[in-house]
């Protein structure tokens, strides 16, 4: 698979700093934020981003509302989750917020970007379903609406 990009969001900043070093050793881009606002307001500016990999377990973030938040401004964007401290209760919650995946710390590189892979690759399915629904013909508007809001999952 060609490269990607990914937004790594974790208030650990070693870690993240770490880990987008490696990707970008990887031939990966990697964007680092700190904060659940620090990362939305990079995807506000950065429409680039295909990945997020974010912990759930961060000061600024309290519960599953972030991922619910990062899914409607930016519905395409595919969300890994990846934390040191896993509950099944939370994983659940993860899954039926929107998030693609659920890892655990410490998690091998490899895994993360077999996963990412995986995210892209339904990013990328989904837009080209996007696309096809823009161009079909004679069918009203509504009805493209409707299509549009089943693809993103909304």
């Amino acid at each position: 698979m060609t490269s990607f990009n990914f937004l790594l969001v974790d208030a650990e900043k070693a870690f993240i700093e770490n880990t987008a070093q490696r990707l970008r050793h990887k031939g990966f881009t990697a964007e680092c934020a700190f904060s659940g606002m620090e990362a939305l307001n990079l995807l506000e500016q950065n429409n680039t981003i295909d990945v997020v990999v974010i912990d759930i377990n961060m000061p600024d973030l309290h519960d599953m509302s972030i991922i619910e938040t990062l899914k409607k401004k930016h519905p395409l964007v595919e969300i890994v989750i990846l934390t040191g401290h896993p509950t099944f209760h939370s994983a659940i919650e993860a899954m039926k917020s929107g998030a693609f995946e659920y890892l655990t710390k410490p998690c091998e590189l490899d895994i993360l970007i077999s996963t990412a892979e995986r995210a892209v690759t339904r990013k990328k399915e989904r837009e080209a379903k996007i696309l096809d629904a823009r161009m079909k013909p004679y069918i009203s508007e509504r009805e493209r609406k409707a299509l549009l809001s089943e693809i993103v999952g909304n």
